[in-house]
């Protein structure tokens, strides 16, 4: 026996990537539904070789749905989130509504999987932030062998992390700049994208820190260890789809950089392609479409006395928020809602 299964927001980018993924690792569907805004019902929407038809999702009646995989940004979850999780159906959301909820889950399923069994205290579970996803994937089983003391991060953060807008964004700013007369003046972010770098994601905070740049702090502490001390950079860079990040660890106790390497070739969710020659280390645009989180550069750093550096990169429509949702949804199913 399978799942009811609903993906809310179907018609968007990381919808569709619920959609696509779901059938890719044949999770055990019953019935499924595609849901979207009335200014998008009856929008055709793709499973695996299915097509769905997107219903209302403001007149949807989640009884008997056993589990709801939502894509639909803050504001409308506020709304349907509670909605569903009141007549019974596990709520998994992208979004960063319920992230830093005491009482709400965080998961990352190849770090923390038995957070998954707190889903009971709202019927909600949070799925993290694109870019501490991947960080905590590769994290992980370096702070089990040698507990992490500091994280010093940069990220590379494509575009697609805001949306289509961004997207379109960067495409129409590159094609306007060699054609004269059509460039394209910013309006999805701050300066120009295309042909440039821009240290600024989300709003900034009082801190002088931007909102990005705190949830993986906040993030991080929740899903790993609170005891963790996290400092983040965030800028977005002119590529489509994949993000990357420099990490600094700093770690209790002296690690190996071989060690590591073994350490990390082992984890899962990991892929490590770490060669000391020309294009032996991976980048974005080799990681799209990919499930791994991909770890490449692994030094020593000896300005402090048990350092590391790394390069981290995955794609962020997947690990970064799809693929992490239906991941949360399988220890879901196998953890607590089994059934036959």
């Amino acid at each position: 026996m399978g799942y009811r299964v609903v993906v809310a927001g179907a018609t968007g980018n990381v919808g569709r990537e619920m959609l696509n993924i779901l059938a890719e690792r044949e999770f055990p569907v019953d019935e499924i539904v595609a849901l979207a805004s009335r200014k998008s019902l009856g929008t055709e929407v793709s499973f695996g070789d299915k097509t769905l038809k997107t219903k209302d999702l403001d007149t949807f009646d989640f009884t008997g749905w056993d589990i709801a995989l939502f894509a639909i940004g803050s504001d409308a979850t506020k709304i349907y989130a509670p909605k569903a999780a009141k007549a019974g159906c596990v709520v998994i959301d992208n979004s960063s509504l319920y992230r830093y909820d005491a009482e709400i889950p965080l998961v990352v399923p190849e770090v923390n999987p038995e957070a998954v069994d707190q889903y009971r205290n709202k019927m909600i579970i949070a799925n993290p932030n694109c870019s501490t996803a991947q960080m905590v994937v590769a994290l992980k089983p370096l702070h089990d062998r040698a507990r992490i003391k500091r994280v010093v991060v940069s990220t590379y953060q494509s575009v697609s992390g805001a949306g289509k807008e961004g997207i379109d964004e960067l495409w129409d700013q590159t094609k306007g700049m060699y054609v004269p007369g059509q460039e394209v003046a910013p309006k999805k972010f701050t300066k120009q994208i295309a042909f440039n770098v821009i240290p600024h994601i989300d709003v900034f905070m009082d801190s002088g820190e931007t909102k990005e740049e705190w949830k993986m702090v906040a993030e991080t502490k929740k899903i790993l260890d609170r005891s963790i001390k996290v400092t983040a950079t965030c800028v977005r860079v002119p590529v489509f789809v994949g993000h990357s990040e420099a990490l600094n660890i700093e770690f209790e106790e002296f690690l190996d950089e071989d060690e590591a390497r073994d350490i990390l070739r082992e984890a899962p969710g990991v892929m490590v392609i770490d060669k000391r020659e020309d294009g032996g280390y991976i980048t974005p645009v080799e990681c799209v479409g990919d499930y791994a989180t991909y770890v490449s550069r692994i030094r020593q750093d000896g300005t402090v006395e048990n350092g590391l550096n790394l390069w981290c990169v995955s794609d962020n429509l997947r690990k970064g928020a799809a693929l992490n949702a239906v991941q949360i949804a399988e220890v879901l199913g196998n953890r607590c809602l089994k059934k036959g």
